[in-house]
């Protein structure tokens, strides 16, 4: 049987799959169930697809080729509204806001448990790699890193090269609005944030001196918001079908030896991570929140971020959780919201460069064990969280961020990205619970928390779409 027969047999497959998929769609099974057995599905086609083949033959690469057409192309569509959705939201976080007394401590709130819970997520990563002895990083001996993934790191150390940690800051500012909200640089996101805000103050000034305009111009940011939330209900219908594509490649062509080899560093980053969501318990429970629901309402936004990989394209979901299952305002949501998905993320941004360049620092003479060095080591991981995309990539760059500002070398490092989209999947749900428990605990401070709402066991978001 030719290669090209073999293709396209297996892409029938795939299609008879994405066609099951969409007939469960139609009669209505729940979204986040759809999700997982899709997600289950496309981890068992790829792995099929690579024990059979490889996962780097002809037949696997050209059957992922094809099949991420879908994959692909549904990433594309979310990453298409993550500046337009964090620009609406955020101004729009302004217009709803009827307390203005409330701003600062909103805004104090959820930057602090969002930069607070990111130190602790970096701690936390330390003590994994202390844990699991992977300092000085031998447990990478006799690997190397694959070409396209050296490529990789080099592309993102070029746009870093020269730039100091202030440079850094301020490039977060915005030069020219249009072209950070086609995302042209690699800090756009919190540029458009920082724009974003601008404005919703702006608008605050024009609504005490000149109220009906202001009026119009919230009737505008409303009408704004309801497009672009049509829009992106219209692209997360797509969810289980990209979830499929994006998974099965993952299995497909992610190495088992690689994983077999770099397992230890998979299981250090996993039990570093739910330390995480444990602190995150803990700030529940001092907080008077029942843990066990508030998960069971957090769960649709925590599967689809765990299995998409994007905490911007989470950001829909993250937002009617927020307001309709926890009672959250919905100024406060949105501002959670949009501040989560550029600062303080605790997996990409709080663990995972710390574990990184924890495992690096004693292979050049660094004692890692020292309080200097993990205090230090804190400091730089809490202010390089500033800027971080909630997107593909966006660990790589605070990652690289990191090792740049201590000096240290990204050769490891092009080896262990090799198993990333397996750490990553646990980041991403990392990163959207805490920024869902940032505007909790801002609703709280501000007494603005629905409890009724909150404590309803039965008001949990539909998971269909």
């Amino acid at each position: 049987m030719t290669n090209n027969i073999i293709i396209i047999i297996l892409l029938a497959i795939a299609a008879i799959i994405l066609g099951v998929i969409a007939y469960l769609h139609r009669k209505g099974i729940g979204f986040t169930k759809l999700v997982f057995g899709s997600l289950v599905v496309g981890i068992a086609f790829g792995l099929v697809l690579q024990l059979l083949y490889g996962n780097d033959s002809a037949i696997t690469t050209s059957t992922i080729n094809w099949l991420s057409i879908v994959g692909s192309g549904y990433v594309a569509l979310l990453q298409t509204l993550i500046t337009p959705l964090i620009a609406v939201s955020l101004i729009g976080a302004f217009t709803r806001l009827s307390d203005v007394a409330n701003l600062r401590k909103i805004g104090v709130t959820v930057l602090a448990t969002l930069l607070i819970t990111t130190a602790i997520a970096a701690l936390l990563g330390v003590l994994s790699v202390f844990a699991f002895h992977l300092q000085g990083a031998h447990f990478v001996a006799g690997t190397s890193a694959d070409a396209a993934n050296v490529a990789a790191i080099k592309e993102h150390q070029t746009a870093l090269k020269g730039i100091t940690l202030p440079q850094q800051i301020i490039s977060f500012f915005p030069t020219n609005i249009f072209a950070d909200l086609a995302g042209t640089r690699a800090t756009s996101t919190i540029a458009v944030v920082i724009f974003s805000a601008i404005t919703g103050v702006a608008y605050l000034g024009l609504r005490k001196t000149e109220p009906d305009i202001a009026n119009q111009v919230a009737k505008g940011i409303n009408v704004l918001d309801r497009l672009v939330h049509g829009i992106i209900k219209l692209i997360l219908a797509l969810t289980p079908y990209g979830i499929f594509a994006l998974i099965a490649k993952a299995a497909a062509t992610d190495s088992i030896k690689s994983i077999a080899q770099l397992g230890i560093f998979i299981v250090a980053a996993y039990v570093a991570l739910i330390a995480v969501l444990l602190v995150h318990t803990i700030i529940l429970l001092a907080n008077h929140v029942n843990p066990i629901l508030y998960y069971q309402k957090v769960w649709p936004a925590l599967i689809f971020a765990f299995t998409s990989r994007t905490s911007a394209g989470t950001l829909p979901l993250n937002l009617k959780i927020q307001t309709e299952s926890l009672g959250i305002n919905t100024a406060i949501a949105n501002f959670a919201g949009s501040f989560g998905l550029t600062i303080g993320q605790n997996g990409c941004a709080g663990v995972y460069p710390a574990m990184i360049a924890t495992i690096i620092a004693p292979t050049v003479g660094i004692n890692v064990f020292t309080p200097q060095y993990i205090i230090s080591l804190i400091a730089i991981v809490t202010l390089s969280s500033f800027g971080s995309a909630g997107v593909g990539g966006g660990a790589t760059f605070s990652t690289l961020m990191v090792l740049g500002t201590l000096n240290l070398p990204v050769g490891i490092m092009a080896v262990i990205i090799a198993i990333d989209p397996i750490v990553d999947m646990a980041r991403t749900a990392v990163n959207v619970n805490d920024s869902i428990l940032a505007g909790l605990i801002a609703a709280k401070a501000t007494k603005s928390l629905d409890e009724k709402v909150l404590n309803d066991e039965g008001n949990v978001v539909a998971n269909t779409l």
